[in-house]
């Protein structure tokens, strides 16, 4: 058995941030709209295990939402 198919990867895809107070937070309630400082053509961040690895954007196909890759962050140093 290869080691690497035993190795989990937690993979999050962000659609954007924002920074607020966090009494605005918590006196929002159920549909509640949050803006994000991205924009509709801003590139998705996506991160393996807390660490930027790529850029990407959504992309909707029979109806399942799909993220591409579209350029790889290489880390420096």
């Amino acid at each position: 058995m290869n080691t690497l198919d035993n190795i989990e990867v937690d993979i999050t895809v962000e659609l954007g941030a924002t920074m607020m107070p966090i009494h605005h937070l918590l006196r929002m309630g159920r549909g509640a709209v949050i803006e994000l400082e991205q924009t509709e053509n801003d590139p998705l961040s996506i991160y393996a295990n807390h660490t930027l690895i790529a850029r990407g954007e959504v992309n909707v196909e029979d109806g399942q939402l799909r993220v591409l890759v579209t350029e790889k962050v290489y880390k420096h140093g």
